[in-house]
């Protein structure tokens, strides 16, 4: 695995990294996961990824917001086929970015020789929209427990969107409004309000 370039985004705890393809006439070839490799990054030592999983999403879906805090979970996340607008919500107590969400736009692009990973570590709820037929993958630092996770919904209308791209965040309300493909329990899950009055809400603190 060859990393090109790692870059924080606006919340400089999420990260994007970007990995060599070596394309010939033939199409490319790339290495895109090496524990080895990702574990000398500052942010991914520690980190052991114990389970992988992959989605498929039709045009117009939505997804999230998703956390888990037993035991707390990270997602590296990549697009396998069509295009993914990653969503990252601050849900740590005491960080300066607490109920603000960030997009990136993450499209497969198969002419491009470079890859990319999202870095959504825990302490963020994570969700995406697609406006086309896609797939994605991401690695899990823990094992899913259902009986300890948890979303806000990305309809919440007390999410502050003040730091987002304001084009994916056009993209987003446009979709949103056109009845979207959503789970009744991502559009019925929390506000960041009612998140943060939960008990639960105390395992997601800056610094912990």
């Amino acid at each position: 695995m060859k990393i090109l370039d790692v870059k924080a985004l606006a919340i400089p705890d999420v990260k994007v990294i970007r990995y060599a393809r070596y394309p010939d006439r033939r199409g490319y070839f790339s290495e895109h996961f090496r524990k080895s490799v990702l574990g000398q990054l500052d942010f991914q030592r520690g980190i052991e990824f114990l389970q992988c999983n992959e989605s498929y999403s039709r045009a117009r879906t939505i997804r999230g917001l998703h956390f888990q805090w037993n035991p707390r979970m990270g997602k590296l996340v990549r697009t396998l086929s069509g295009r993914m607008v990653d969503l990252i919500l601050d849900i740590r107590k005491g960080s300066p970015f607490l109920g603000k969400i960030m997009a990136y736009d993450m499209p497969a692009d198969t002419g491009a020789d470079f890859g990319e990973w999202i870095w959504v570590p825990p302490g963020f709820a994570h969700g995406n929209y697609f406006d086309r037929e896609s797939r994605i993958e991401y690695f899990c630092s823990s094992e899913y427990n259902p009986a300890c996770e948890a979303g806000v919904s990305p309809s919440a209308g007390d999410i502050d969107w003040s730091i987002c791209d304001p084009r994916l965040k056009s993209e987003f309300d446009e979709m949103a409004a056109a009845e979207p493909l959503m789970s009744e329990k991502d559009r019925n899950g929390h506000t960041v309000a009612s998140w943060l009055r939960n008990v639960n809400s105390d395992q997601f603190v800056l610094n912990r």
